[in-house]
């Protein structure tokens, strides 16, 4: 280089320039940033809160939820619903005491829980693409019969005798602080993420949710698509009443209300579009991480938890109103 010439300059390529400030501009970019704030908030309001163990407490509130946001997000890109995911856990949670008060073992509780949750999304996925009834409609239906059931099992009653080695699932650590539901719920993240962005599967599940019509010309087997992703739903649903029944040690036929709600909250907060066709599971592991520490934010500041349950309606309004009120805003400023 002479001593007159410029210094050379490294010029960032036009591409990674545009990946990058679309990256920054994401809903996920946001969410991580609320996520940050969230976890800088508590600290300040409780000193408790950056405690390991504590921290480690925090996962509990979202892992369990988690596993069943995952294959409902999937659901909801194609254009369905399953409201009866607490119903699920419920009922399989019931038939797993029964079978625990029977002298049943640990690896045959956990397995009639899993097959509990597989046949209850067979049901809604058959009802679904087999009837062609609306996918709303079916769930809140199997919602309040998979819940009845164990309602009339159990009564007032609670199943509490369970075997000490499946306390595992739910009380268990891996490593000092890192709990085997979390460990479970980073493998079924990465499990998830893999099988939406990086298959075929995930790029039909794109594609039945943007045009279900347009795939089926285009040789989708759109039913069997759908059929599948409710027998995931439902067994994961299996899989979190295996853990949430190993963690509290007991079953009640109430166990669970209300988590529909809260999954669905989960799912929608992480970008994944209310009508289909739209989401990442990224931004659902973000949306687990941030309903997590709000909740226990709440709980080390003894907060009613009707206080949580509010947040969370108004949270799942805000999340599918905001979008909306993006495109209107313009045509408000436009008119005269």
């Amino acid at each position: 280089m002479t001593p007159n010439s410029a210094p050379e300059t490294r010029r960032i390529p036009d591409r990674l320039q545009t990946s990058t400030a679309t990256l920054l501009k994401s809903w996920e970019a946001l969410l991580l940033a609320v996520a940050v704030a969230i976890f800088i908030a508590n600290s300040f309001a409780s000193p408790y809160f950056l405690d390991p163990w504590n921290l480690s407490d925090a996962t509990f509130n979202f892992t369990e939820k988690a596993m069943i946001a995952f294959p409902m997000a999937l659901l909801i890109i194609a254009g369905e619903i399953d409201l009866s995911v607490a119903a699920i856990i419920a009922l399989a949670s019931t038939l797993m005491g029964m079978a625990a008060a029977a002298g049943f073992g640990t690896p045959t509780l956990v397995a009639i829980g899993l097959a509990t949750g597989l046949a209850c999304g067979a049901v809604n996925g058959l009802l679904v693409t087999r009837l062609g009834l609306p996918s709303i409609v079916v769930t809140i239906g199997t919602m309040s019969l998979f819940r009845g059931v164990a309602y009339i099992i159990l009564g007032d009653e609670a199943y509490t005798k369970y075997p000490a080695d499946f306390a595992f699932f739910g009380q268990g650590y891996v490593v000092w602080v890192i709990s085997f539901e979390l460990v479970l719920f980073a493998v079924l993240a990465l499990a998830f993420g893999l099988l939406l962005h990086r298959t075929s599967f995930g790029r039909t599940v794109y594609a039945i949710g943007n045009n279900p019509v347009g795939a089926l010309f285009s040789g989708v087997r759109v039913a069997r698509v759908k059929l599948v992703l409710f027998l995931l739903t439902g067994l994961l649903s299996g899989l979190a009443a295996v853990c949430l029944t190993s963690r509290l040690g007991s079953t009640r036929p109430s166990i669970a209300f209300g988590w529909e709600l809260e999954v669905v909250t989960m799912v929608v907060l992480g970008g994944v579009s209310i009508l289909g066709g739209a989401g990442t599971i990224a931004g659902v592991v973000i949306a687990a991480f941030v309903i997590g520490m709000v909740t226990f934010g709440f709980g080390l500041l003894n907060v009613p938890g009707i206080v949580m349950s509010i947040f969370t309606g108004l949270l799942l309004i805000a999340v599918i109103a905001l979008p909306r009120l993006v495109r209107l805003a313009p045509r408000r400023t436009r008119s005269p």
